[in-house]
Order: structure tokens, then C-alpha cells, then sequence
């Protein structure tokens, strides 16, 4: 059995019928012989700044690097935004796989252009910059965003009235981005991809909206598979060096 460790951003008892939810989603896609296992973080990332994101991503890097220890075969980081993928690519020999860069990816497989919906305005510019990081830069149509806090969101898992509104709220900032040139289009953010999943497919005007959660899941499946198959994991030339054990060592210190 193949055990993956799943990142999510959210606090693990707080916000643990989320945690439910996606577990049971990542249950029911996953292939034979593969495990997901939902962890989350305390304190979780609730403030959307970019300070928040830096401490985030310190508990993650060591979170990837205990995964390791302990035998998992693969590490996601469950946030688009995925604070420390560079840093735990280049910290373990497990795949890691990040929601934004996974579901990016198959967008570009999909569809000429994509377009993101994100949770707050506050992310657009980080999506931008997200954009530019992967070089993504000419296939993307930009990224328009909805204003919700996380109980309107949890309500809308459970009351189809809520449900109905925040999907008409998506649906609004979508037009803009099929407009732009869109042809597919990304819930920018674990809480949406989940909410959503529950449509397949969900199209809007031609554009497929994606189900991030399984394409995520899918990914990490295929780079365990070609980990087996190419004894390859990532580039250690540049982007994704390795850190030397001094440096690894240093930052776990810091983590006591």
C-alpha cells in the first residue's frame, strides 16, 4: 500500500468536517493500493497574508520532512498557493506534488488559456506572481475572484440554498475570464475544487471547470508510478538541488 501524506492548510479539529469531506473525496478516487491520509495544521493558515503563508510554509517543510522519515511514499502540499514547494522539493526524495502546479498543468492540457477563480481579491496578485513562477505567463487569462469567509463556504457543502448562491457567485466571475479567452477555468483553492466536485462535469460555455481535488490526487498517483518505474523523482540540477544534510539539520533545529 502506497501512503501519501496530505497537506491541508486548515486546522484539523476546527475545521474538521472539511477535513472529513476531503478525506472521504480523496478515498473515493484514489486507485487500489493507494492511501490518502488528511493532515492539517495548527495553528492552520487564517490569515490571508502573505506573512501567514512564510509561517505556514516552515511547519510544511518540516511536516514533508517528517513524512519522509516515517515512510510515506509521497507528499502534497493540499494549498494552490503552495507555500515551500521549491523548498521541499529540493529537501526530500519523495514526489511532491503542489495543488496549484498539478492542476495548472492539466489545465495547459486541456485548453489553449486558463483562467482562475480565487477566494478573496487579496490572492489575485499572488496568483499572478504564481502565474510567472511556473511560466505561464501567454497561456493565462488572469483571475477573478470571489468574496467569502469560510462559514458561507462550509454551509454550502451541506444547504443546497447556499450552494446555489455561492455557485451563482462563481458562475459571475467566470464570464469575465471566457471573455479574456479562458477555455478552462480553476477553482483556485481546496474549498471550491471540494464544493464543486460534486458536478461532473461542471461546464460553463464550453470552458470545463476543474475538479482539482482528483486531478491532484491522479498526479501524486502517476509520480509514484513513474518514481517506480524511472527511479527518478524530480531534477537535482538548479531549481530542485538538494540540500546538503547540514542544511536540513539546521532548519529542523529551528522547527524544536
Amino acid at each position: 500500500m502506497a501512503r501519501i501524506w496530505y497537506q491541508s492548510f486548515v486546522h484539523p479539529v476546527e475545521q474538521a468536517p472539511y477535513i472529513e469531506r476531503l478525506q472521504a473525496m480523496l478515498t473515493k478516487v484514489a486507485s487500489p493500493g493507494i492511501s490518502f491520509e488528511v493532515h492539517g495544521l495548527d495553528p492552520p493558515d487564517h490569515s490571508f497574508h502573505a506573512l501567514s503563508e512564510f509561517r505556514c510554509a516552515a511547519q510544511v517543510i518540516g511536516n514533508a520532512l517528517a513524512a519522509e522519515k516515517a515512510g510515506y511514499d509521497a507528499f502534497v502540499i493540499g494549498h494552490f498557493q503552495e507555500p515551500g514547494l521549491i523548498e521541499i522539493k529540493g529537501a526530500v526524495d519523495i514526489p511532491v506534488i503542489g495543488l496549484g502546479e498539478a492542476n495548472l498543468l492539466a489545465a495547459l492540457s486541456m485548453g489553449g488559456r486558463l483562467g482562475l477563480v480565487t477566494i478573496d481579491p487579496v490572492f489575485v496578485p499572488w496568483h499572478d506572481r504564481q502565474i510567472r513562477m511556473h511560466g505561464f505567463g501567454e497561456r493565462y487569462a488572469g483571475t477573478q475572484a470571489l468574496k467569502m469567509n469560510l462559514p458561507s463556504f462550509m454551509k454550502a457543502f451541506t444547504d443546497e440554498t447556499a450552494y446555489a448562491q455561492v455557485r451563482s457567485q462563481f458562475v459571475t466571475q467566470v464570464k469575465p475570464l471566457i471573455e479574456k479567452g479562458a477555455e478552462v477555468i480553476i477553482p483556485a483553492g481546496g474549498l471550491p475544487m471540494l464544493l464543486f466536485a460534486r458536478e461532473s462535469p461542471f461546464v460553463i460555455d464550453d470552458a470545463p471547470v476543474l475538479n482539482g481535488i482528483a486531478i491532484v490526487a491522479k498526479a501524486t498517483e502517476m509520480a509514484i508510478s513513474l518514481r517506480a518505474i524511472t527511479n527518478v523523482v524530480v531534477s537535482r540540477r538548479g531549481t530542485y538541488a538538494k540540500a546538503p544534510p547540514a542544511a536540513i539539520s539546521e532548519f529542523q533545529a529551528r522547527l524544536r
